[in-house]
């Protein structure tokens, strides 16, 4: 019994299958096939030959004959001579008492007809002609057949062109202006919520008071407050803006529109408005709702840039219609408009006026706190071993996104999976480090003897004028071992500060011009290896001078636009004169900083000599190798740096290195 009621709930679990409207399309031509063939005359006819026919015509059996398209000679056998044993035995088995016995192709009409009136003379025939059109559907269709394809093969690109079934019309031609947003609703409900968000706290407290709002508008509106009309969630990438916006979506209980900035775009004139229309149309008639909007900069750039040529009327056309759907004319819905971008400083400043977007939510990149509580949700489906200590992960990981930490955890579970632990290790989250800051470690890269002595003397300057620096990051390991572009490199652990003052930022150029110093010092000669380190040097030295107004000739002055909507496109926003200063300014900066570094070397000569040679016996060096050369370094005053000698000397915390490359 048992038996028989589990097959039973089997048979009750298999669903039946979904009607299509093909099978009726299937069926017709099913039937079609079978009437042509059981309709067919072969089936119940014999063809003759010359000589079967003018037997058969001589014996006077022929009640009348039908020329058929004049070409073929359907032949009937009279009642009484159907009895005869030659007519009986050539009877199709479809045959039925108005159809033919037997057909012939005559060849010839004329000579045919000749033939037939001179039979009937001759053996005084009574049968009838009769001539006859008929048309073969079959052979129509055959005939039809390629211009049935190609009609066929439009219509199904047609459809595929029209976004498939996901356009909310059943994926027809027509459909194509309709909205392409995914609704979740009761039916399809999102299960992420603000505990899986780490971190963010202020813009959690934002979103969330929306999300407040819609759950209990009266507390809000009893005191004469109205619902907002839009928040718009700014920030760099990887910093948890969609997140936010899922999370939103499953706290608020109403029906959620998600779709991104390009559905809007299509190669369609027209079509980018008719689906803001029929999008806000939709979410009007469920409100309240949210509408979502990722990447809202692929249709909301400013109006009237670089518009040269006209190709961007379309994509105006959409943004026009989104501001009158947001804030135009009998607008007055309950309706939120949630939008995520990294490029704010491009958007129309009509569509971040107060009215549309009421709030600006700047996601940043999480801070020590936020990334060790980010670092906890994305460890809980790993499974880590006791030595984990996610406070020093945390700690070595400045300028990470939630993103970047994701991957990283990721990364860290790959690593331990190749290495057939049963866990994850504190090493391997250190190992992810290098492996997505440094790139992947190339130990068997062929390099000259010379090659690398010069990126070992290149390491140890940057190590050594470090030390020295009382503002430089503290130094947590050197190696000249290659990884990803870089022959060599110096990782450090930068203080997390907010501002920076002119003294950090010169310290910072002259460590990192060390390097060539070094070379230049001990072997009075200097290598295209420095690349990366003159790139960074004359970045910093350029924003001191032209964005943070830190340099006396300039003065305070700042040739940067925050809002990226400058009128100076085609000129630079200072004159001449002054762009000769800037480069003047830039490179005094530079090469102050380089002799500096040089000095520096050269009273720690004997040092850096001692540093080099046992960078070029161990390949990898610590801290605590550099305290037996130099001693106690006096800036010290991270207890961090001391808790990473307690670590095995084999791993390598992250998080800036001034490498050495190859190009």
């Amino acid at each position: 019994m048992s038996q028989e009621k589990k097959n039973t709930s089997k048979n009750k679990n298999i669903k039946p299958p979904k009607f299509n409207f093909y099978w009726i399309y299937g069926a017709i031509f099913v039937l079609f096939i079978g009437y042509q063939i059981f309709n067919s005359d072969s089936l119940s006819t014999k063809n003759l030959s010359q000589n079967e026919f003018e037997n058969i015509l001589s014996e006077n059996d022929i009640e009348r004959i039908s020329i058929i398209n004049n070409a073929v000679a359907n032949i009937f056998i009279k009642n009484e001579a159907l009895e005869k044993e030659q007519h009986k035995k050539n009877k199709g088995s479809l045959y039925t008492a108005n159809s033919p016995i037997y057909y012939y192709k005559f060849g010839d009409l004329k000579n045919f007809q000749e033939k037939l009136e001179a039979s009937k003379e001759e053996y005084q025939l009574d049968f009838d002609i009769k001539f006859e059109e008929k048309t073969n559907l079959l052979d129509q269709l055959f005939i039809y057949l390629p211009f049935i394809f190609l009609i066929g093969l439009w219509i199904y690109f047609m459809r595929r062109m029209s976004g498939g079934g996901s356009g909310g019309g059943g994926g027809q031609i027509f459909s194509i202006g309709k909205s392409k947003a995914k609704l979740f609703d009761q039916d399809q409900k999102v299960k992420t919520s603000f505990k899986d968000v780490a971190g963010l706290l202020g813009a959690k407290e934002e979103v969330q008071e929306i999300v407040d709002f819609l759950k209990s508008p009266d507390k809000y509106t009893s005191l004469g407050g109205k619902i907002p009309k839009g928040a718009l969630l700014v920030g760099p990438p990887g910093t948890g803006k969609t997140l936010l916006a899922k999370a939103v979506a499953g706290e608020a209980g109403v029906p959620f529109f998600s779709l991104s900035g390009s559905d809007f775009v299509e190669m369609f004139v027209g079509v980018g408005a008719s689906r803001v229309r029929d999008l806000f149309k939709q979410a009007q008639q469920k409100a309240p709702s949210i509408i979502f909007i990722d990447e809202i900069d692929a249709v909301g750039r400013a109006r009237g840039k670089s518009n040269m040529t006209g190709g961007n009327d379309e994509r105006e056309n959409t943004l026009n219609q989104l501001l009158t759907e947001m804030d135009g004319f009998g607008t007055d819905t309950n309706v939120i408009v949630i939008a995520a971008t990294n490029r704010a400083d491009v958007l129309d400043k009509a569509l971040l006026r107060a009215g549309r977007f009421d709030r600006q939510i700047y996601v940043d990149l999480p801070d020590l706190k936020e990334r060790e509580a980010i670092f906890k949700v994305h460890l809980k489906p790993i499974k880590i071993h006791k030595d984990v200590d996610v406070e020093f992960l945390s700690q070595q990981t400045p300028g990470f996104s939630g993103a970047d930490i994701a991957n990283l955890c990721n990364e860290a579970a790959l690593i331990a999976a190749r290495q057939d632990k049963k866990a994850v290790h504190h090493q391997d989250f250190l190992d992810a480090v290098d492996r997505i800051v440094g790139g992947l470690e190339k130990k068997n890269k062929l390099i000259s003897p010379k090659e690398k002595k010069t990126i070992a003397f290149h390491e140890a300057g940057h190590a050594t004028a470090s030390w020295m620096l009382e503002h430089a990051a503290p130094l947590v390991k050197v190696t000249i071992v290659p990884r990803g572009q870089s022959l060599g490199a110096a990782w450090y652990l930068p203080e997390e500060r907010q501002i920076v003052q002119a003294e950090q930022m010169l310290d910072e150029m002259c460590a990192t011009l060390a390097g060539r110093a070094a070379e230049k010092l001990m072997f009075d000669k200097i290598s295209t290896g420095a690349l990366n380190d003159l790139e960074k040097v004359t970045r910093q030295a350029k924003a001191m001078v032209t964005v943070y107004g830190l340099n006396d000739k300039i003065g305070n002055i700042t040739y940067y636009d925050s809002s990226g909507q400058s009128d100076y496109n085609f000129t630079k926003p200072y004159s001449e004169e002054t762009a000769q200063t800037i480069d003047k300014e830039i490179s005094l900066i530079i090469e102050e900083q380089y002799q500096r570094a040089i000095k520096i070397l050269t009273e720690n000569k004997e040092k850096l000599v001692t540093l080099a040679e046992l960078l070029l016996e161990k390949e990898v060096i610590f801290k605590k190798d550099l305290e037996v050369i130099f001693g106690s370094r006096p800036f010290d005053k991270d207890e961090v740096i001391e808790k990473i000698e307690e670590i095995h000397s084999s791993e390598a915390p992250n998080i800036e290195n001034s490498s050495e490359t190859t190009e």
